[in-house]
């Protein structure tokens, strides 16, 4: 991956202008949704809110994952955190960060808070070669298209399987 010194701008979502009885209620930047019950439904309609919106040149491929995401375990429910859709079991694990737009970026992490894997780390088996390591308990992984997505998708499911057993 190519780095620059340039610093990529946030996504926007499309506004509507007028009332919508359809809008999910708007919440504070970087602030979580409220947690969800164990057993309920998996998709948040702030989410569906934020994508409806986005004005992203990748809006289809990002769905793709986040179907991809949320069919990995009933457990996985999304939310909207840091600006993006994230997604949790008992703790947050992974972000979409959507500042790029020539590629899709998912941020596998283990919750806002400083956990011990701080230090020691976490060890995943990556055959595929998706995980790009940040710090020893964050990665990124990185989807350019569909194609790629698709390609990859099984190798995907089994990082985000083990990932969630190490939260």
């Amino acid at each position: 991956m190519r780095r620059t010194d340039e610093k990529p701008s946030k996504p926007r979502a499309r506004t509507q202008k007028g009332p919508s009885a359809e809008r999910a209620p708007q919440q504070a930047p970087g602030k979580s949704v409220a947690p969800r019950e164990p057993g309920s439904s998996q998709t948040h309609p702030a989410v569906i809110a934020f994508l409806r919106e986005l004005d992203h040149p990748l809006k289809q491929e990002i769905e793709a994952v986040r179907r991809i995401i949320l069919a990995v375990s009933p457990e996985i429910r999304e939310e909207i955190k840091w600006n993006a859709p994230s997604f949790c079991t008992t703790e947050h694990f992974a972000t979409f960060n959507l500042r790029t737009k020539d590629r899709i970026r998912l941020i596998l992490h283990t919750g806002a808070k400083v956990k011990g894997t701080a230090t020691t780390g976490i060890e995943i088996e990556d055959p595929a070669g998706l995980l790009e390591w940040l710090a020893k308990d964050r990665c990124l992984v990185t989807f350019v298209d569909e194609k790629e997505i698709q390609e990859k998708r099984a190798a995907l499911e089994t990082i985000l399987r083990a990932w969630i057993r190490l939260m």
